[in-house]
């Protein structure tokens, strides 16, 4: 399709999101941004948190996994439900209960506020880091399949989308979100379902008839019972559910949705919806993996992994709406986690690092104008972020970012586990170090478990690569860890801070 149309296409969407928040921001205030007055509906609330769990990564990328892997993903969404149903019985009564603005603010009440400080700051550098590897893999795509023809350089496609995401949440925060989120969600969803209609028609085969079809190629099979892979399905299932625990129910972003609902019970409604529906939306990507792959065989494109989709949506073989689609889907899928990670960035910055809210010396008018200035820092972080990640120029490291999830959010849930379902108590100026150490002796066995990974990635050779492998081969005996790094680091999170903590003597 013509360069300039799907552009056209693009830059509507933009107008028609500024246009939303001009109307929803309209009295807006600090209690607005951060929570949006407690009052937001929590069917819009349920349907917008599934374009912000998404993001642009799963809208690409779990498509393009299908052909190496099968449907093995739904492995993880399993968990993924299972881990919602623990975030909606343990920890939203738990953040009901103290009426929390920032989630960390436990943390303060429960340990000290040391522990609250590094329980935010391990939540920002993990969220600044996913927010901005995802922004990049979708400002990349657009790059590359239709700015670049026009001569529009990446940096000034970067700062466009950032400008547009600071422009239509530095007012209204959550309040905004809740609106612009449900209708992102909404054009997100419209482009999958009209992406496999129209594989489907060009193949000439029915829903059903596709389905066989890749049973017959084994591209259907969920179950990984080896093991000693990193894809055994227990392992996924479990690593799964906690990371649904620990990058949901323990992150800013997620919960700040959740908590800005006027009260536990319909927030509790909000996930259980949205993670209902979130299994079957997730099948559908998986079976437009499939259906990708088929039109791939049938038309002899050879390309796969993330490329597969917007070579197929954008090729020209497809009906020209598929393009426009594609795109707006993909933009769809990327602002929700870009805009929501922005907010969540900011109210965490405000409240747990500032003290905005504890700040009785100041007035609502000076706390805003700090508000806007944290968030305008956040949005220039995330164009450094975004560069630096494109002069990486590495399709790799967005796997790699997304793994150092494991890193930071793992003692976020070793903090939450010791304070929830412990009574003891530890010094307070402990807790950093702990929540320091933890991940660097996970680092140091991740490294001895992935030698091979970590040999190639830093070019060792000689005695050194020698030694690391048998020293793995030693360890771990051809067992491999996955998405069970976030468990395995908030477990030695909790052990260290149980080890150095001590009983409540009784009165």
């Amino acid at each position: 399709m013509n360069t300039t149309v799907l552009l056209s296409f693009v830059l509507g969407y933009f107008m028609l999101l500024l246009l939303v928040a001009y109307f929803t921001s309209k009295k807006s205030n600090n209690e607005s941004f951060f929570i949006g007055n407690r009052n937001s509906n929590w069917m819009l609330v349920a349907f917008g948190m599934i374009g912000t769990s998404l993001s642009g990564v799963t809208f690409v990328s779990v498509p393009g996994l299908v052909g190496s892997i099968g449907f093995q993903y739904f492995q993880i969404v399993i968990g993924y439900f299972l881990g919602y149903l623990v975030v909606a019985y343990a920890l939203l009564p738990l953040y009901y209960k103290l009426q929390l603005t920032s989630i960390y603010t436990y943390l303060k009440e429960r340990i000290g506020i040391k522990s609250y400080k590094t329980g935010s700051m391990f939540f920002i550098i993990s969220r600044t880091l996913g927010a901005t590897a995802r922004l990049y893999l979708v400002v990349n795509i657009l790059q590359l399949f239709i700015l670049d023809r026009i001569g529009i350089p990446f940096w000034l496609t970067t700062l466009i989308i950032l400008s547009l995401i600071l422009l239509y949440t530095v007012e209204g925060g959550v309040k905004t979100i809740v609106y612009t989120d449900t209708l992102q969600t909404t054009f997100m969803l419209l482009g999958l379902v009209m992406c496999i209609i129209a594989i489907l028609n060009n193949l000439d085969i029915s829903f059903s008839n596709s389905y066989a079809q890749m049973k017959d190629l084994k591209l259907t099979r969920v179950f990984n019972t080896d093991y000693k892979a990193s894809g055994f399905f227990l392992k996924q299932i479990i690593g799964g559910a906690f990371i649904t625990i620990a990058m949901t129910g323990l992150d800013q972003e997620m919960m700040q949705k959740n908590i800005s609902v006027s009260n536990l019970k319909n927030s509790q409604k909000n996930m259980l919806t949205y993670s209902t529906v979130l299994v079957f939306i997730n099948f559908l990507f998986l079976m437009l993996g499939g259906c990708l792959f088929l039109f791939a065989a049938q038309n002899g494109i050879s390309i796969t992994g993330d490329d597969l989709f917007p070579t197929v949506a954008l090729g020209g073989k497809l009906v020209a709406a598929i393009s426009i689609l594609f795109i707006i889907g993909l933009i769809s899928a990327l602002f929700p986690s870009a805009d929501g990670a922005l907010t969540a960035l900011t109210s965490a910055f405000c409240i747990d690092i500032l003290g905005i809210k504890n700040n009785t010396n100041t007035t609502e008018k000076q706390q805003k104008t700090k508000r806007r200035w944290v968030h305008l820092y956040f949005a220039i972080t995330f164009f450094i972020c975004v560069m630096v990640f494109k002069w990486i120029d590495d399709k790799s490291i967005i796997d790699i970012i997304l793994k150092l999830a494991g890193y930071t959010y793992g003692p976020l849930l070793g903090l939450f586990i010791y304070g929830i379902y412990t009574k003891r108590t530890i010094l307070d100026k402990l807790v950093p170090i702990i929540c320091i150490t933890a991940p660097l002796i996970v680092l140091v066995l991740d490294i001895v478990n992935n030698a091979d990974w970590f040999i190639k990635k830093l070019k060792l050779t000689g005695s050194v690569a020698e030694n690391l492998m048998t020293l793995s081969t030693s360890v771990f005996n051809g067992y491999k860890i996955g998405v069970e790094l976030l468990v395995i680091n908030g477990l030695v999170t909790f052990l260290m801070l149980f080890f150095f903590s001590r009983k409540v003597s009784s009165i």
